[in-house]
């Protein structure tokens, strides 16, 4: 995961993100995963072993990273075959640490997104009710809210009547 997300100087890595757990719970809960990320770690396995005679975890930064790139940036003219299966598993996951990762809290905030944040709408634009043959009832208009108040907060007295 972490060589797919490493930690930035202004962000966490994907294990920071809890990113492995992530992916934990997704291939737990639809088992349609299993298969497809088991049978990928034993190809990535069977790879190292096959160029390094070691298990992944076991190599160097240098030799997985040889691996990974190998997968990550396939050849388009297919000289490698006996790397598709790899090619398939790193494409799966990579789109689960990634959608792990930026459903997070640390990507959520090394995206910059702050979350749902209000508004003022004040309806359908004149021009649009216009196009249509459509306006507001005015007997309603008077019970919309007031945006020019928006701001203004809402008191009760100890009885819970509004008094603002």
């Amino acid at each position: 995961c972490d060589i797919i997300l490493p930690a930035t100087a202004t962000a966490g890595s994907a294990t920071d993100a809890e990113v492995p757990a992530f992916i934990e719970f997704i291939v737990k809960d639809l088992p349609d995963n299993q298969l497809p990320i088991r049978g990928g770690l034993m190809w990535l396995n069977s790879e190292s072993n096959r160029r390094f005679d070691k298990i992944f975890a076991e190599c160097n930064d240098t030799q997985q990273i040889e691996i990974i790139d190998d997968v990550a940036y396939p050849d388009d003219d297919g000289e490698k075959p006996e790397l598709a299966p790899g090619i398939k598993f790193f494409d799966k996951i990579r789109g689960l640490v990634v959608t792990g990762y930026y459903t997070s809290k640390i990507g959520l905030e090394d995206l910059g997104y702050k979350g749902n944040t209000p508004n003022v709408w004040d309806g359908v634009p004149q021009d649009v009710l216009d196009k249509h043959g459509m306006k507001y009832d005015e007997d309603w208009m008077p019970k919309f809210v007031d945006q020019s108040k928006r701001e203004v907060q809402a008191e009760w007295d100890e009885e819970m009547n509004l008094i603002t």
